[in-house]
């Protein structure tokens, strides 16, 4: 209700309490009141359920972002097995290449599906784990041995015997490493 509006309403009600009153302005006033009432009544319910509405759209809102953060893991997840399911043939691959004839043209035809291979895994966002000469980290790195080097710090990787590798930030398989003691 406005000020002008409850300025009048006002002066309305000191009107009707200065003059005598007859029953028909009694009847007025109580109609007024009354109407007021169910305004006021109606005024609230219109709050409450504009706050539920609000609320219900803000709970759908979160839902559906919830829904799409699950799935992105979920896709994630998915990608993950996968590529772990294919990273035994492309250790295969990279152990053939270390012991190839040198003036074999099969040895070549190897080498290029192992580097396509690769390639396809860098395009997926699959990055090898650096380990070699680096500190042993358990979260990157399984230690399959610890073993006495003068050459190599204690605490560091001697030599890789299993690449591993991650998706962003998440571990596919870890580097199966000999760690110096």
């Amino acid at each position: 209700m406005t000020d002008k509006k409850k300025h009048m309403d006002d002066q309305e009600i000191h009107e009707t309490q200065s003059t005598p009153v007859d029953d028909g302005q009694t009847a007025a006033d109580a109609d007024r009141e009354s109407l007021q009432s169910q305004l006021a009544e109606a005024q609230a319910k219109a709050l409450e359920y504009k706050d539920g509405w609000q609320r219900s759209q803000a709970e759908f809102l979160n839902y559906k972002n919830r829904m799409a953060r699950d799935n992105e893991m979920k896709y994630a997840s998915m990608k993950g097995d996968i590529i772990k399911k294919v990273l035994p043939a492309l250790d295969d691959l990279e152990r053939a290449l270390q012991n190839r004839p040198a003036d074999d043209a099969w040895a070549g035809g190897i080498e290029l599906i192992a580097r396509k291979l690769q390639n396809i895994l860098d395009a997926e966002g699959v990055k090898r784990i650096a380990a070699e000469g680096a500190v042993f980290d358990p979260n990157f790195h399984e230690a399959i041995s610890h073993e006495p080097s003068d050459a190599v710090e204690s605490g560091h990787v001697i030599a890789v015997v299993q690449n591993g590798y991650k998706l962003g930030e998440r571990v596919i398989r870890p580097a199966l490493v000999r760690v110096a003691q």
